[in-house]
């Protein structure tokens, strides 16, 4: 028989190991509910080959608009350096010649109306710019140089119609409006009265202007020479012509020793 000790303690024994055995299966519950949480191996390919996907998409869609900016660029390269200028140019051309229109249609002074919304202050600045810009006569230099700065002139004052233009050039296509050296554009263009009258007019201005030019004079070396320098003979030239004919006799008399 055991006695009333020893059985206590053996109670005491045993009670421990009873709540240690209930401990692993709270853990293995925990530890069997766990792997359910986790991804298994079929989901984490199926996640990689989408973002893989979505990769190549975006790689493809950059490489589209990267081609799309290269060709723009090239196109924009072989433009002429100042053709966006000279397309806001045009395009400003057009809405003005819209708005005298309307403005002419309404029995309204356009070039009034106009000065109406620009600022004093900017079109003073306007008008600086224009004087700036204005590229006096300069005479004659060389033939070359004559012959440039009148083309220069020549096309400056031409008026340029954008809409003859372009109802002119769907007319004829662009093969015989652009002609080359081996294309017949004979019978195909054919001037307006209007234009005909302009060009006789500014050949008529050049004629004009070309009376009003005197040529440089040859030195004379039988002349006599009352001079000391090129300054002074522009002088004594001025003088003659001025006052040549109330001192010519004062000048004779001189030149003899009769005057008193």
């Amino acid at each position: 028989m055991l006695k009333a000790g020893t059985s206590k303690s053996v109670q005491e024994e045993v009670t421990p190991t009873a709540s240690s055995s209930k401990v692993p299966s709270a853990g293995s519950s925990e530890s069997s509910a766990g792997p359910s949480k986790t991804k298994t191996g079929g989901d984490l390919k199926a996640e990689r080959m989408r973002k893989l996907k979505d990769l190549h998409l975006k790689r493809n869609e950059a490489r589209k608009l990267n081609h799309q900016e290269v060709q723009e660029e090239e196109r924009r390269a072989k433009l002429p350096t100042n053709f966006e200028a000279r397309k806001r140019r045009a395009e400003w051309i057009l809405e003005d010649e819209d708005r005298r229109t309307k403005c002419e249609a309404e029995g309204d002074d356009y070039d009034r109306v106009k000065l109406l919304n620009v600022q004093a202050d900017e079109l003073e600045r306007i008008n600086r710019l224009k004087a700036r810009k204005k590229n006096p006569d300069e005479g004659f230099s060389t033939y070359e140089a004559a012959t440039a700065r009148q083309y220069k002139r020549l096309v400056t004052n031409m008026k340029v119609d954008a809409r003859n233009y372009e109802e002119e050039k769907e007319a004829l296509g662009e093969e015989a409006f652009y002609a080359g050296k081996d294309t017949l554009i004979h019978g195909l263009h054919k001037d307006k009265p209007e234009n005909i009258d302009r060009m006789v007019q500014d050949l008529e201005k050049q004629i004009e202007r070309r009376e009003k030019y005197s040529r440089r004079r040859t030195h004379n070396d039988e002349a006599d020479i009352d001079y000391i320098n090129e300054r002074n003979m522009k002088f004594n030239k001025k003088l003659e012509r001025f006052y040549g004919q109330y001192t010519s006799e004062i000048k004779q008399n001189l030149e003899r020793g009769t005057a008193i």
